[in-house]
């Protein structure tokens, strides 16, 4: 493995990661328009009354790919083969975490179970979910999976991938809400801190020499050359 490090600009970010930048400012714009149009009340039950049987089934799975627990198996997977790159990754969820966690305590939001407690009859709650009732602004799952869904559109080629990267961490976003575990503004804040504090992230410290030295160029089968 022969990479050589030289200074990268923000050019080079971009088009690292437009494929998959590009579509979520639509989205996010999208959503801020929602936002303007609808009040937090209305969008909640909106999304409340979508269950169905299959989504009863899938999005506590989607869910659970936003935890940290999955997020450090990946990075322990992608170590195998760069320590780079899994570095990027961890990191980037430790800063991320961080800020949303500061966040958490400054706002200290209730989240629906304890917003809607005097109509939690109108509500459908999925059987088994244990249901949170603090610090809900912002989605801390919300912010994990943008925050590696674009650290993984950054670090690998594959265009085809971006997109799909950003399906999967949209998926993640949307089951807080459907397991009424978030409010909409929660998951579309998330969004946001994960992927604007990752770009920083990954612009400041993917431009430090020593990423490119010795055996951070490799991983714990590959030997670095």
């Amino acid at each position: 493995m022969s990479t050589e490090f030289s200074k990268k600009h923000l050019s080079h970010f971009y088009t690292k990661v437009w494929l998959f930048l590009v579509p979520y400012l639509v989205l996010l714009a999208s959503c801020l328009v929602i936002k303007l149009l609808y009040t937090r009340d209305e969008i909640y039950f909106y999304i409340n009354g979508l269950h169905t049987s299959w989504g009863d089934t899938v999005f506590p799975f989607f869910t659970m790919l936003g935890n940290g627990s999955s997020l450090i198996i990946l990075a322990l997977i992608i170590a195998l083969f760069n320590y780079r790159k899994a570095f990027l990754l961890i990191t980037g969820y430790a800063l991320t975490g961080l800020v949303a966690q500061i966040l958490k305590a400054i706002f200290d939001m209730p989240r629906p179970y304890l917003y809607f407690e005097h109509e939690r009859t109108k509500m459908y709650l999925i059987k088994g979910i244990d249901m949170l009732s603090y610090h809900s602004f912002p989605s801390g799952h919300t912010v994990t999976a943008f925050s590696a869904c674009i650290t993984l559109a950054y670090l690998f080629k594959n265009k085809y991938l971006d997109l799909s990267l950003l399906v999967l961490a949209c998926c993640v976003g949307y089951s807080r809400m459907y397991l009424s575990q978030h409010f909409f503004e929660d998951v579309t804040a998330g969004s946001v801190v994960g992927v604007v504090v990752t770009l920083f992230w990954l612009y400041f410290l993917d431009n430090r020499p020593f990423l490119y030295r010795g055996k951070w160029r490799g991983g714990l089968l590959i030997k670095a050359s």
